[in-house]
């Protein structure tokens, strides 16, 4: 049978290669004394050297030696002075060749070890095929079984049989769920995907790929475009519960195959897997465009709220000339009336009654002008709503919470086009603005006023939808109570009163604290007087020689192109391995291609330029591997590994230990057209774009990053880099600009052991709150905003875990979660619990940072080198003037990401070559201190070639 390659090199050896690093030495090859005792029994210290060795091969990586293998070193100088002899009395072990069998025959008697073969393969195979349905890659699986057969102390077979094996069992696991949906297809359905394939939309496109072509949009054409498109699905009657108790990664592999293939590719494939692909994308993308629906909806909302205020704002600015002349007409009156009674004369107005009506008009009419809300201007957007709305609501399946039970009544009236004569306000809260302007009866604002309350309700959850990745039911996303005591993420008591305890002994020694620096006078850069806070400027703190020895260290950095930068880091972390064929799961074999696709992202040049550029593959070269190997899973993987071997070189050692990260949002302008979230942020200018939501650590690692619209709040998101990422869940100290703080996310992060610091830009006007402000010292009583909830907080204290635990779980993103409990439109009492909360711990956070330089200058340092890591995004992102063009989100998710794996390749170049730089230096007598090279950073790109052509080289080329 031919070997199925599944591994890479590189992966082979990390699953079973001899270990070199101390830690897995001290686990596995510290010999114990019933060891010691059957090594004693070999007579030649040759033969108890070899002994030992077998025996700590088989325990770990868990396989044989083989005839002639080269042993470590550092494995030798590790056991043999355990044993009492030398590393050199190895060379004469196995000189007989039986002797290593009978050493392997009495430790396999002693110890249990088996060979893979008879029930114990048997069953480890049933084990195994389990394991594929949830394994994610090849690599993932290989390392499972490994594991499990050094549990039960199985000799691992040879890698070829390990590959064959899993590769085998994947197929097998992935058959298994495509048999298990295509048997709960009858054959109705079968006819009706069968000539759905055979329908065309246009002579180009197919009615299948047309169901695939949607995105958010923001007007109301969109909306319809999406409702098409559900409304066919809907057709097909595929019930949601059709993919019950089929994994998350199964449907997911499964999507992602009908979203590449199209028709003719899916009538070659056999008939189970077919209609498998088609059931799970039909399920996916009803669920995918209903979500799509709701975000739609909300833009529109927000589109026509913001119209209103701008013409609400135009009409005040027009009524300035006619309000100036009319103030006018009014002195003169009141003038001529004040000289009148001053004389005792009957008062004469300069003005004639005409004039006067005519200017108490004017007055009445700017009067309500310039009072006007923006809501009066809502009417001007019905229309825009009348075309998509009805039918929205008549095709979502929409669920309520009682609350919004009067919500409810009032969308069936939208949704029949029949507003009731008296239509019903009691979806209005009693203080509503909507009430005064309702009054007028005009059932168009009334249907607004509706369709923006829907918008709130579904962002709070007290509007939910049936099937939804994005809008589903609150309550079902949280984890059972009983997971909250098996959480390790958790980072405070159980009980409520021993963490209130805590949080009121704390904030009473800070509060003492800050009263007396502040009566002293010893705030660093900042002071309170008569209750008024007042902050100076943080300095600068830059040792003298730093600035010099930054320009010295970079002009002995070597010029490179970033090709070559590609390949060296390549050959030393193999970062391609993780771009695996999504069908396959085989390791791309074109290298060469693969980094092209990569530069193309990376560079922002786009397929087509890039192979223009190259000197290796043409645009469909290219192509291929973009559509089978560049999925988000992928860059995710590559760009861990490239961060871990960054953060794991000398120099990044001197920045810091990798526990502390700043995030910061950078916003990139896109094209106008197309069908992606691109938004017009007016503090960026009045170009649409997108934010990269990055997360840096304190080596200068861009260990995570997400794409986000550009209008949104970026508090949100920080907990998504930290809890969906390995190395965002090492870190302890989180940074972030003022974009990043919110009373919820300083909650969330309490509860889940992260120091938040944020830098708070008018720190000043922000308020303590206090558990018995009365007791608050003197000196800071102007500082009180209000006293903490604390009945709240005990009354909610379980399902705030059960909050925490949930995000730690990472079922789903912590951004969705928080942004729901930040749109409760009534105040859901959960979400006004995490407030307080979070009121808690700001409260202790000011205090500390306003008693804390050092603490004010780690967040200056961590946020600047989140600033300066997007200054080298922005010099490498050249092709298209730095305009992200893709016109769907996939494509500009996938721009991004790739930006920022080409960044993370130039840290880690820089980072080696700084570091042998250094190493260099102090051979030469040159003893940089550490205190000197943390200003130094990474991110420097002059020395590196980023445009013109990009060749590789002659022998690369040969064997791609």
């Amino acid at each position: 049978m031919a070997h199925r390659t599944i591994l890479t090199e590189r992966q082979r050896a990390a699953l079973l290669g001899l270990p070199t690093d101390e830690p897995t030495l001290m686990q596995f090859y510290t010999l114990s004394d019933e060891d010691l005792e059957h090594i004693a029994k070999r007579r030649r210290p040759e033969n108890k050297l070899g002994f030992a060795l077998q025996l700590c091969a088989l325990r770990y990586p868990g396989r044989l030696l083989a005839p002639g293998e080269v042993i470590p070193a550092e494995i030798l100088n590790f056991l043999a002075p355990q044993i009492g002899i030398n590393a050199e009395d190895l060379a004469g072990y196995a000189a007989r060749r039986q002797t290593r069998h009978e050493h392997l025959d009495t430790i396999r008697e002693f110890y249990g070890y088996r060979n893979f073969s008879g029930y114990g393969a048997r069953e480890l195979r049933a084990w195994l095929l389990d394991q594929a349905m949830t394994a994610r890659t090849n690599f993932e699986l290989a390392q499972r079984f490994v594991r499990q057969c050094r549990a039960t102390r199985i000799i691992l077979p040879a890698h070829t049989t390990i590959e064959r094996l899993c590769a085998d069992t994947l197929v097998m696991a992935e058959r298994r769920c495509e048999q298990d949906v295509f048997q709960r297809i009858d054959r109705t359905l079968r006819k009706k995907f069968d000539k759905m394939l055979d329908q065309m939309v246009t002579d180009q496109l197919s009615r299948f790929v047309w169901f695939r072509q949607f995105e958010v949009g923001s007007n109301s054409r969109k909306a319809n475009q999406l409702l098409d498109r559900l409304e066919r699905l809907r057709k097909f009657k595929v019930p949601s519960s059709i993919l019950n108790g089929i994994s998350v990664h199964q449907i997911r592999r499964l999507r992602r195959h009908g979203e590449r293939y199209f028709v003719n590719e899916l009538r070659d494939l056999e008939k189970d897997r077919r209609y498998a692909i088609v059931t799970v994308c039909i399920v996916e993308w009803q669920a995918t465009i209903a979500d799509a629906l709701i975000e739609t909806h909300e833009r529109i909302v927000n589109k026509t709220w913001g119209e209103a205020k701008r013409h609400a704002k135009a009409c005040i600015d027009d009524a300035k000339s006619q309000l100036q002349n009319t103030l006018l007409g009014f002195k003169d009156l009141g003038a001529s009336m004040l000289d009148a009674k001053q004389d005792s004369r009957p008062v004469e107005p300069e003005i004639s009654w005409p004039e006067l009506e005519k200017l108490v008009a004017t007055a009445t009419q700017l009067t309500d002008t310039l009072v006007a809300d923006p809501i009066t201007h809502l009417i001007h957007g019905f229309h825009r709503f009348r075309r998509y709305a009805p039918r929205m609501l008549q095709a979502l399946d929409i669920h309520a919470a009682p609350a919004c039970d009067p919500l409810m009544v009032a969308v069936s009236f939208v949704a029949d086009r029949k507003p009731p004569a008296n239509p019903p306000m009691d979806f209005l809260r009693q203080n509503s603005k909507w009430h005064r302007h309702l009054k007028s009866g005009d059932p168009r604002l009334w249907e607004i006023a509706v369709l923006c309350h829907v918008k709130d309700a579904f962002r709070a959850g007290d509007l939910w939808l049936a099937h939804s990745h994005q809008y589903a039911d609150l309550k079902n996303t949280l984890v059972p109570a009983k997971a909250i005591t098996s959480c390790t993420r958790l980072s405070v008591p159980l009980d409520v009163q021993a963490w209130l305890s805590d949080r009121k002994t704390q904030i009473a020694a800070n509060l003492r604290g800050l009263a007396k620096q502040a009566r002293r006078g010893t705030l660093p850069h900042a002071q309170i007087e008569h209750g008024i806070l007042t902050i100076d400027r943080l300095p600068a703190n830059t040792k003298p020689g730093a600035d010099q020895l930054i320009l010295d260290l970079y002009g002995q950095m070597p010029e490179a192109r970033i090709t070559d930068i590609l390949l060296e880091a390549n050959a030393d972390i193999g970062f391609t391995d993780a771009f695996t064929h999504f069908r396959t799961g085989a390791p791309c074999r074109d290298t060469l291609g693969l980094m092209n696709v990569l530069l193309a992202e990376g560079l922002n040049l786009g397929l087509r330029k890039m192979s223009e550029a190259s000197n290796s593959h043409g645009y469909w070269q290219l192509m291929r591997i973009y559509q089978w190997h560049i999925i988000d899973d992928a860059i995710n993987r590559s760009l861990a590994m490239v961060v871990n071997a960054q953060q794991d070189l000398p120099m990044a050692h001197v920045w810091g230990l990798g526990d502390s990260a700043s995030s910061d949002g950078q916003f990139f302008p896109t094209a106008r057209q197309g069908e992606a979230m691109n938004l017009i942020n007016a503090r960026y200018g009045n170009d649409p774009g997108i934010k990269a939501y990055t997360h840096v650590s304190d080596k200068f690692a861009p260990f995570a990053t997400q794409t986000i619209p550009a209008t949104v709040n970026e508090a949100p998101y920080i907990l998504d880099g930290l809890l969906l990422n390995e190395t965002g869940r090492k870190i302890k100290e989180q940074y972030a600009d003022t974009g990043g703080f919110t009373d919820h996310v300083f909650a969330v992060t309490s509860l889940l052991g992260f120091q938040f610091i944020p830098r708070i830009r008018d720190l000043p006007s922000k308020k303590l709150y206090l558990f018995d402000p009365g007791h608050a010292p003197k000196e800071i009583r102007g500082m009180i905003g209000g006293k903490i909830r604390e009945n709240l907080i005990v009354r909610n204290w379980p399902d705030l875990l059960r909050i925490a635990a949930t995000l730690a779980d990472g079922h789903i993103p912590p951004s969705q979660l928080l942004r729901k409990l930040a749109a409760y439109p009534r105040q859901h009492e959960l979400a006004v619990a995490l407030r307080e909360v979070g009121r808690v711990e700001r409260t202790l956070f000011i205090t500390r940072w306003l008693m804390d330089e050092d603490l004010q200058r780690k967040a200056q340092i961590g946020l600047n080198k989140g600033e300066a890591h997007h200054a080298l995004k922005n010099a490498i992102r050249i092709g298209r003037q730095g305009e992200i063009r893709d016109r769907t989100s996939e494509g500009q998710r996938h721009r991004i990401a790739g930006l920022n794996l080409l960044a993370a390749v130039i840290i880690y170049w820089n980072t080696k070559h700084l570091g042998n730089i250094i190493a260099k230096r102090r051979k030469q007598g040159i003893h940089d201190p550490d205190d000197m090279l943390s200003h130094v950073s990474p991110l420097g790109w002059a020395h590196i070639l980023l445009t013109g052509e990009y060749r590789w080289p002659k022998k690369r080329l040969k064997n791609p």
